[in-house]
């Protein structure tokens, strides 16, 4: 897979998106990056510890695709950033950021048609 692709792809889909990582199902982080000038909000600890909540929240929902179907994404929106969460293929995920004014549907639609 190649993540520095997937990770410009994302990128180049709005100038408001902040931050793109992928990961494996278990939180291991395969690239990650923010965008150029933009700075973290987070601490390296306190984002670390956001991307395991993340994963760990989708481990969960995955346990009750079978019941509810298989997860599409999720997104929370806070005052200053929104947090999208998605699947990246079957064993990957993808975590973005981006300014609360981002198009999220249309980062989230195009992610969602990214060839891996």
């Amino acid at each position: 897979m190649d993540y520095k692709r997937i990770y410009e792809d994302i990128m180049n889909t709005d100038p408001k998106v902040r931050l793109v990582t992928i990961c494996d199902s278990n939180g291991k982080i395969m690239h990650s990056d923010h965008r150029q000038g933009v700075q973290n909000l987070l601490t390296p600890d306190e984002s670390k510890k956001s991307l395991e909540l993340a994963v760990n929240s989708w481990k969960t929902r995955s346990n009750l695709a079978p019941k509810i179907g298989k997860g599409k994404y999720v997104l929370a929106e806070y005052e200053k950033i929104k947090r999208i969460t998605m699947p990246l293929g079957d064993e990957h995920l993808l975590y973005i950021t981006t300014e609360p004014e981002a198009d999220h549907l249309r980062i989230i639609e195009r992610a969602r048609t990214l060839k891996i």
